[in-house]
């Protein structure tokens, strides 16, 4: 997909220091088309304003508000990724900090360069990356080689595909749950509409965290000619123009609480109206989202109606993790592998016993897309290699060595059990809140270092709300306090 009209593929350059955004806008602007911000909230409102997302992105982990810190950097990655999962970003960084670059590809980024970058390298990098890309959209499995277009024969997938066949064809909404990377638009669109009698009809998609918030209600429901500034005629907005197809929500836990109750009533009757217009409109698009948040986690805390909630999880379906997905890390390795050294005419690498144990034992927390652009790193730096665990270590996130207990196997569990009779033996006075209370503290702690101090980012690793997170960031310096002034 290129910039329209321009014939170049597109790219951002995000950085804060004007004379790299002028020496590479220079050097690449010959064969790429370039759209250069030099913060977050810049690349955002820019990636907003596009018609279509950029295929690549080149962004500075050390961005401002707090420049040469990794922290916008690392939110910028996974906000590019959230808006558009498609885009294959390049990290660079003045800081050549191992960590931050396996931090930095566990949040989906492909490849990390330390500055300075070196401007033929990274436009080779660009096109190598550009090729891959082109291959994976030219590569969508047909209904024929596999109707989900998903890989895998582990319980959990056999799992998703029977959800996906059961109601697949029904006409009520069904919420698409999973972690970020783990297929999401996949289910929606290749399973929740080209499984169905609606594959011939109009399939629309709207990702609600990468459209200003005044925009979606427009694009949803269409306008009146002269209902706002710009309306300079009417537009039928994706209800209508899905007709009886699909329309596709992404990040629907991103939709302004103010445009709920509308959506509820489309939802309810399928009635809407268009943006400054009295006349009522039907719709008999069936409806399908996505979420990488806990819905109902939203809804207890009043950013999200229990309402529409439930309307829109009529059926929820569940895509997995990696982590629980077994053997299938090894499918899925062995079939990116052969795809990419195919693409890049290279002989394919292989790894040690001891490098395949560790693959199993990796929890990527990034899912298929980590996997993937691990092995796509690895296609290129050691083309027919026997690739060792040492050299397979430099490409994972070293922070992923110890799963939350839900995530254990039944045995490591029945260890936890063991551990517990032992302290419930042994001490005379057990106190199970303060027990909770030093893993919990134990848990931000670790989450924080990860996201190297990024309350945000350490927030939605934990599953929960910046908020709650602080107010137990609080409590814990609180206890502290009273700890040491008591002593």
């Amino acid at each position: 997909m290129t910039e329209p009209g321009s014939g170049k593929p597109s790219l951002f350059i995000v950085d804060d220091d004007p004379l790299i955004i002028d020496t590479l806008s220079f050097f690449l602007g010959r064969e790429f088309d370039i759209s250069t911000a030099a913060s977050r909230p810049d690349c955002i409102a820019l990636l907003r304003s596009k018609p279509t997302p950029p295929q690549l992105a080149l962004v500075d982990l050390g961005l401002p508000p707090e420049p040469h810190r990794p922290d916008e950097g690392f939110a910028l990655i996974s906000d590019l990724l959230a808006h558009a999962p498609s885009i294959k970003i390049i990290v660079l960084s003045g800081q050549n900090d191992e960590a931050n670059a396996r931090h930095a590809r566990t949040l989906g980024a492909t490849e990390f360069v330390a500055k300075p970058a070196d401007p033929e390298h990274l436009r080779q990098n660009l096109h190598r990356i550009l090729a891959y890309q082109s291959a994976e959209l030219a590569a969508q499995p047909t209904a024929e080689e596999d109707p989900c277009g998903l890989l895998g024969n582990s319980v959990p997938m056999q799992k998703l595909r029977a959800q996906i066949r059961q109601y697949a064809d029904s006409p009520f909404p069904v919420l698409i749950e999973g972690e970020s990377g783990s297929g999401k638009e996949i289910v929606a669109g290749c399973c929740l509409h080209r499984l169905t009698s609606r594959r011939n009809r109009p399939f629309f998609a709207l990702n609600c965290a990468a459209i200003s918030p005044t925009l979606v209600e427009p694009t949803l429901f269409g306008y009146a000619k002269g209902a706002f500034t710009g309306a300079a005629q009417a537009k039928s907005g994706y209800f209508e123009d899905a007709e009886d197809g699909t329309l596709f929500l992404d990040e629907i836990g991103e939709l302004p609480l103010d445009l709920q109750p509308k959506l509820l009533r489309v939802l309810e009757n399928g009635e809407f109206q268009r943006v400054g217009e009295t006349q009522k409109r039907v719709s008999r698009a069936r409806v399908v989202t996505a979420t990488n948040r806990d819905l109902r986690k939203e809804v207890r805390e009043g950013r999200f109606r229990a309402d529409l909630y439930h309307r829109l999880s009529v059926f929820t379906i569940n895509v997995p993790p990696l982590r629980e997905m077994g053997e299938d890390k090894i499918l899925l390795l062995h079939h990116f592998r052969a795809f990419y050294a195919e693409q890049a005419q290279l002989l394919p690498f292989d790894l040690t016993q001891e490098a395949r144990d560790r693959w199993m034992q990796y929890g990527f927390p990034g899912n298929v897309r980590e996997l993937r652009n691990i092995v796509i790193r690895l296609a290129t730096k050691r083309p027919g290699a026997q690739v060792s665990r040492g050299e397979l270590e430099d490409e994972l996130d070293s922070g992923d060595m110890v799963a939350p207990a839900s995530w254990l196997p039944p045995q490591e569990i029945q260890d936890l059990e063991v551990i517990a009779l032992r302290q419930l033996q042994q001490r005379g006075q057990f106190d199970l809140n303060d027990t909770l209370m030093r893993w919990e503290q134990g848990y931000i702690q670790a989450a924080l270092k990860l996201c190297h101090g990024n309350v945000s980012q350490a927030a939605k690793l934990l599953g929960i709300n910046r908020t709650t997170l602080y107010n137990r960031m609080e409590a814990m310096e609180r206890n502290q306090g009273a700890g040491s002034g008591s002593a």
